[in-house]
């Protein structure tokens, strides 16, 4: 009787069900198109005042340039995770490059403010889906344990563009064109789509799940209602009827949405990501710091530039390095959080926050443009430290088969948050602005008292509108001290939940987690080789690689009983009726 031994090597799993390896590049090739597209908010704002010249656009009208973006913004994110389920992640990445460079085209070809108006809507489809896709697919190319430097990396696109984007908006619209800041993307966006057609992995399986057209509606017109009435709460009056119904709708249609999701088998957004803690966690966390950001980064300009007549370039170069203490902490943060996990870079990182916060709190009239720079940069290295490491552990606390549905919940969070956060800020600035100036008017006496006061009035409105100016400076600078203390004592209290964030370096956990063992044959002990009879008669040696699929159908067939067959069919020859097939097929699919 003779012994053959099998000695096959297992097989190696396909490419595409495991994160590739090689996962550098196409971040860095995903990141121009992330970068683009966050860029475009902060850029168009500053170009807003010489846009409106030009059109001879009132200021009611020239805010729909913004408000008509945002909108549309919370139209289309809902629907960026069916759209790259359906079309597949990377083309739906590629098309919105495409489309994004287009529509920018349009917008700097625009000849008035309707023109542009609606170049803006078109533009922001494209613009909400970048955002979206580039997180899934980074999500899907890089390994868990490497997942926090790329998201330190990915950081880069998502708070460097809207700091950085002050500086060449006001470059570009003092000394060249305010049409370039729509043009500089065409380049951009064409260079991006070519890197990614030739350096991005084809990610993730298309699927022919089909539209929930009510879940759309729902979530898309109860964002919509929000936004317009954040959007134009100031202008229409936060008392007025059309605010309140607007909030009122939008809110009940956001709670007709999650009903409506929870009854569906294929919903629009899987909401079975809040069942995690953690990520729910993170979202708390990221609102939190979306307000405090997008609060400074409005105020703080608008303040430099009215109360200190700075030009635009000048405030975009006093907020540089800002940008540079975001570009260069967020990748630190990553590779702490592969170290350590995101517990401690998050603490750490917004108790930074807080006090840059509050230095930011002494802002005045008299401040110097160095104070400034180091209040922002010793925040921004908070934020740094912080939000990167919270977003990436909120996203890894999920399934991978929900990285989709996540990715659009963190950008809708993100917009929403900063929204609400930003009209909140807003109301209270006004209301602290309108008593802080009626309290010092109350403190001037109804006649002069004083050699100054009686100059003053002697000049008539050239002295006392001298006067007014410093007044409204001062009024303005405590109404935006008191915003700053807000967000410093919300990021306070950020500091408690990021407490609950988990610690330990996410490798260990997976190296922990139990790999599945492999099958043993039938009546053999897991460690020890089994023997199967050939058909000759003799004995073949099972070895651990003959338990790889590719391995089973192969395996000798069994002795057959002449007398009584084993299987209908089996003599017909015909290799579907064989059981050994059938088994190899499931093994196959499990």
């Amino acid at each position: 009787m003779s012994t053959e031994t099998v000695d096959r090597a297992p097989a190696a799993p396909p490419a595409a069900s495991a994160p590739n390896s090689s996962w550098l590049v196409p971040l860095l090739v995903l990141i121009v198109g992330m970068f683009m597209s966050v860029l475009d908010i902060s850029i168009v704002n500053v170009a807003i005042p010489t846009i409106q010249r030009d059109f001879g656009a009132t200021t009611d009208g020239i805010q729909w340039i913004t408000t008509a973006y945002t909108l549309s913004l919370g139209v289309v994110v809902p629907l960026s995770g069916w759209l790259g389920e359906r079309l597949g992640q990377t083309r739906i990445y590629l098309y919105s490059l495409i489309g994004f460079a287009a529509f920018s085209a349009l917008c700097g070809l625009a000849w008035d403010l309707n023109s542009m108006v609606a170049f803006r809507i078109l533009q922001a489809v494209p613009g909400g889906i970048l955002p979206v896709v580039t997180m899934t697919i980074v999500y899907l190319i890089v390994p868990r344990e490497k997942m926090g430097a790329a998201m330190g990396i990915y950081g880069l696109g998502v708070v460097v563009g809207p700091a950085i984007g002050p500086t060449l908006g006001g470059y570009l619209v003092e000394y060249i064109d305010w049409r370039l800041i729509f043009y500089i993307n065409v380049p951009v966006g064409i260079l991006g789509a070519i890197l990614g057609y030739l350096l991005l992995p084809k990610v993730g399986e298309i699927s022919k799940r089909p539209l929930d057209w009510w879940g759309f509606l729902t979530i898309g017109a109860g964002l919509f209602a929000l936004l317009l009435a954040t959007s134009q709460g100031q202008s229409w009056g936060w008392d007025g009827y059309r605010v309140r119904m607007l909030l009122v709708a939008g809110a009940l249609l956001v709670a007709l949405f999650v009903v409506i999701e929870l009854e569906r088998d294929q919903p629009l957004l899987n909401l079975r990501v809040f069942k995690s803690w953690q990520f729910v966690n993170s979202l708390l966390l990221i609102s939190i710091l979306s307000v405090g950001l997008y609060a400074i980064l409005f105020y703080l300009p608008l303040y430099l530039q009215e109360s200190q007549g700075l030009q635009p370039l000048r405030v975009g170069l006093i907020l540089l390095p800002e940008a540079l203490m975001l570009a260069v902490f967020m990748p630190i943060a990553g590779t702490l959080y592969d170290k350590i996990g995101p517990r401690w870079p998050a603490v750490v990182g917004l108790l930074v926050a807080v006090w840059g916060g509050f230095l930011l709190c002494g802002i005045n009239p008299d401040m110097t443009q160095g104070e400034v720079v180091f209040w922002t940069s010793v925040r921004a290295i908070g934020n740094g430290l912080a939000l990167m490491p919270i977003m990436t552990a909120g996203l890894s606390a999920i399934p991978p088969d929900l990285a989709g549905s996540g990715a659009t919940v963190n950008n809708i969070t993100q917009r929403v948050s900063a929204a609400l956060g930003l009209a909140g800020m807003t109301v209270l600035a006004t209301n602290q602005a309108n008593q802080l100036m009626a309290d010092r008017a109350a403190l001037i006496p109804a006649s002069p008292q004083t050699p100054l006061a009686k100059q003053l009035a002697d000049q008539g409105l050239t002295g006392m509108y001298g006067y007014y100016q410093e007044l409204q400076g001062h009024v303005m600078a405590d109404a935006y001290s008191n915003v700053f203390l807000v967000c410093c004592v919300l990021t306070a209290a950020a500091v408690v939940l990021a407490l609950f964030l988990h610690s330990g370096p996410p490798a260990a956990e997976t190296a922990a987690a139990p790999e599945p063992a492999a099958v043993p044959a039938a009546g053999a002990p897991a460690a020890a080789p089994a023997t199967v009879a050939t058909p000759a008669g003799g004995a073949a040696l099972v070895t651990d690689a003959m338990l790889e699929p590719a391995a089973i159908e192969s395996l000798p067939e069994p002795p057959r009983e002449p007398a009584v067959p084993h299987h209908r069919g089996a003599e017909s020859g015909d290799p579907h009726a064989d059981p050994r097939v059938t088994v190899g097929a499931a093994y196959r699919r499990n």
